[in-house]
C-alpha cells in the first residue's frame, strides 16, 4: 500500500481550501493499492487556514501562530490510521508520495519559514516521521 497526499488526488485539503491535483499521482493510484492521507486535515487545523512553514523544529503560520502541536498530532494520527488500514488490508506500507515543500509532507526540501518562496533542505513533520520508520518518501515531482 502506498500513502498519497490527499491534495494530490484532488481532495480540497490544501491550506487555502483548494487542491494540488496531480495527474501522475492519479494514474499511479489506478494501478496500485493506495491510502489517501492529509496530516493537516486530520489535525484540528481548519480548511482554509493561514499558510504555515517549518522553522527548525517548529511550524509557524503566516500570522505568527505556533501550530507545531497540531502538525505533530496530525502526523502521528495519519501514521496510526495508515498503519491500521494496512493491517486491515493485510498489506504493508511500501512507500509514500507526498506534497513537495509542505510543512507536513515535504521531503528533502521545504519552505524556509520566511513565506518568501525560498526553500531549504528539510522534511515536513509527516515525511520525517515516515522516514524514521524506514518508509520511502518521494514527492509528486519525483514520480
Amino acid at each position: 500500500m502506498y500513502l498519497i497526499s490527499a491534495c494530490l488526488l484532488g481532495e480540497n485539503t490544501k491550506y487555502n481550501g483548494g487542491n494540488n491535483r496531480h495527474e501522475a499521482c492519479l494514474r499511479f493510484a489506478e494501478t496500485h493499492s493506495i491510502y489517501a492521507v492529509c496530516p493537516e486535515g486530520i489535525s484540528s487545523l481548519t480548511t482554509p487556514r493561514p499558510p504555515a512553514e517549518r522553522v527548525g523544529d517548529k511550524v509557524i503560520s503566516k500570522d505568527g501562530s505556533d501550530v507545531t502541536a497540531m502538525f505533530l498530532a496530525g502526523a502521528r494520527s495519519s501514521l496510526c490510521l495508515a498503519l491500521a488500514e494496512a493491517e486491515q488490508r493485510g498489506e504493508s506500507i511500501e512507500g509514500a508520495i507526498l506534497k513537495a515543500n509542505s510543512p507536513s509532507c515535504g521531503s528533502n526540501i521545504i519552505y524556509d519559514g520566511t513565506f518568501s518562496g525560498n526553500k531549504i533542505a528539510g522534511d515536513g513533520c509527516f515525511a520525517e516521521l515516515l522516514k524514521e520508520l524506514g518508509i520511502k518518501v518521494i514527492t509528486e515531482k519525483e514520480l
